[in-house]
């Protein structure tokens, strides 16, 4: 809220009222899928990554839970166990429970994180089904 003649804001304000949009976690991410249909949303405090009309990753940096902070894949369960070999570090998200999702994640503190979120892109790039969901679809989980 403005005060004062030099106007001075709450945390993430602007002088128009408008919330401060926060930086993009990862925007490595972003640039090499450049040339794609790329499109971005908020979800869950993460930054939602689309190609097309298919969700392909959510990128998460935040304070609580650090361990989750990553590239989140959007995959089924059917396809876990070949994305591991590729992804070695790769394995299921805690804040979404005990369960098995069919999000899985490339943590950002492995130390090939890096080099595996590219590697994620470029099988988002190539059309790799194995990476991407539609919204509101229903699949079957195994």
């Amino acid at each position: 809220m403005q005060k004062g003649p030099r106007g001075r804001f709450g945390a993430g304000e602007t002088a128009f009222g408008i919330k401060a949009r926060k930086p993009v976690p990862y925007a490595f991410v972003l640039d090499a899928l450049a040339g794609l249909p790329v499109r971005t949303r908020p979800m869950f405090g993460c930054l939602a990554v689309y190609v097309g009309e298919r969700i392909v990753f959510a990128l998460r940096d935040k304070v609580d839970h650090p361990e989750d902070n990553g590239v989140w894949l959007a995959t089924t369960r059917e396809h876990h166990e070949s994305l591991q070999k590729e992804f070695p570090a790769m394995r299921s998200i805690g804040v979404l429970g005990k369960d098995v999702t069919g999000w899985q994640m490339l943590p950002a503190d492995s130390g090939d994180f890096e080099e595996a979120a590219l590697r994620a892109c470029e099988l988002v790039a190539a059309g790799d089904a194995r990476i991407g969901k539609r919204p509101g679809e229903k699949r079957r989980e195994r």
